[in-house]
This record gives structure tokens, sequence and C-alpha cells, in this order.
């Protein structure tokens, strides 16, 4: 369980964006599900990398923060020896993984997972204290999953969908930071350089235009019964909003699992949009 923990296997949810464009594409087929499905490990082995380095970078900072304590490394219940090594089995399992999608080392798709990894080192090693550029950063790592799924099946990403995912993620990153600020404004150096009012300004200025692009790629499929969807993505994010208001957790993943009700209404979600474009 402890090695489980350190990897955060419970993150390896956001690798669900991967899916998109096979489901947007509408070219499902037995070749398209698996390269998808191999994909979707490559990028859970190469951000449980990038997890793992960050807790070993910030092992000492951690020991001293309620929370990430915890965790197994700050807390001692792995070596930072053994950790090390767990870090280089996830990046060679990662690009491994990735070179079955298309029988070769060198392709688009280990360009893209190279360029998430590259990032986050990066952001943990000194970016992540540089305001606005961490948010900025943050919101990469959605991308570039979407970007990933559709360099594995070979198809473009709508300008509809990429303003829908990077708003989006804007608004989870803004969010995350706004209750790091209010909890613990000593938690992160770069806290210092915002405030609750920029954040919460622009978090529901980047949640409204989220809506709006979503909106537009719906009207862009011209498939009958798709714009149902968009009062249920509101729902969605009605409920994510009022959560995040009322608790002390800013992690979106954390929220997902922590609120049955947000977990049903983002399942109903996703197979109304499976049914809406593959099966309808």
């Amino acid at each position: 369980m402890k090695y489980l923990k350190l990897i955060r296997v419970k993150h390896w949810v956001k690798n669900i964006l991967i899916f998109i464009p096979l489901l947007c594409s509408g070219l499902i087929n037995y070749s398209n599900v698996l390269d998808c499905i191999i994909g979707f490990f490559a990028f859970c082995f190469a951000s449980s990398f990038i997890y793992v380095i960050n807790d070993i970078k910030d092992i000492e900072k951690d020991k001293l923060h309620p929370t990430k304590r915890n965790r197994p490394l700050a807390s001692g219940k792995i070596k930072k020896s053994t950790a090390i090594y767990i870090a280089v089995l996830m990046l060679i399992l990662s690009i491994s993984i990735n070179t079955l999608i298309n029988n070769n080392i060198l392709n688009i798709s280990l360009y893209i997972l190279l360029s998430y990894i590259v990032i986050n080192i990066l952001y943990s090693f000194g970016l992540k204290n540089i305001a606005i550029v961490d948010i900025i950063l943050l919101a990469s790592g959605f991308i570039l999953r979407v970007y990933y799924g559709a360099a594995i099946i070979n198809v473009a990403v709508s300008d509809w969908l990429f303003l829908t995912i990077l708003s989006g993620s804007l608004f989870l990153g803004l969010g995350k930071r706004k209750k790091e600020l209010i909890n613990s404004e000593k938690s992160r150096k770069v806290l210092q350089e915002y405030n609750e009012a920029f954040l919460d300004k622009f978090q529901y200025v980047t949640l409204g235009l989220m809506l709006v692009f979503y909106s537009l790629w719906v009207i862009e499929q011209d498939i009958k019964y798709l714009s149902f969807t968009i009062p249920l993505i509101i729902i969605i994010f009605m409920r994510y909003c009022l959560i995040i208001e009322k608790s002390d957790e800013g992690d979106p993943t954390t929220i997902l699992y922590q609120d049955k009700f947000l977990m049903t209404l983002s399942l109903i979600f996703g197979l109304s949009m499976v049914f809406f474009l593959v099966i309808l």
C-alpha cells in the first residue's frame, strides 16, 4: 500500500483524458482502443515518476507540512534510496510501454510524453515558484494528456476542444492555489505572490470560458442530443465549486474521490458522451 501511495495511483484517473480524442473522433476499433490503453499506462508511469521525484526533492519540507508529512517518504515508511529506484523503474516502464504503440522508440507520442516529463521536472525544480507560470504549467499537463491521446491514433484536436481543456485546467489550478493560500500561505513560496481576490476572480473567469468553449465544441459536432450534456457539465461544476468553497481541500482528484455525488455525476457525463458520440 505504501508503494501505491508513493506513485499516487489514485491520481491516475487524470490520465483518462488520453481517451478524449478517441471518443470524439469516433474511430473506435480494436487497434485504437488497445493503443490508447497502452498509452494510458505509459502516461500513468510517467506521472508516477514525476510524483516520486517531487517527493524526493521536497522530503524535508513535507516533514513540516500538516498533511504531507504522512506521505511514505516524509514519514520514513520508504527510504530515499528505494524511492530513487522506483522513480527510475517508472521512467523505464513509461518509455518502454510507449514504444509498443508504434513499434518503435521515436514517435510523436514519445515526444509529447518527454515534454510532459521535462516540463514537470522544471516545475518541481524552480518554475513552481514563479507566479502564473506555475498555474500555466499545471494546466499544460492536462493539455498534453489530450494531445498525447490524439497522437496515439493520429487525429487532430479541435480548437474548441483545446480551449475547453485549457480553460478548465486553468480553473482547477487556480482553485487549488486559492485553497492552499487560504489554508497555509507558507506551504508554498509562490503563494506569497498571490492574493485571494486575484485567484477567485480568474478562477471563475476561466470557468465561464470553459462552459462557453465546451458549448461551442458541442455545436461544432452537430450531433443530435449532444447538447443535453451542456447542462450536465454545468451541474458538475456547480457541485465542484460548492465543495471547494466549503472544504479545506483544493486537489481536484481528492475532491472527486471524496464526494460520491460528484463522482456519480461525472460517471453519468462520461457514459452520456460515449452514448452520444459512439453508440447513437
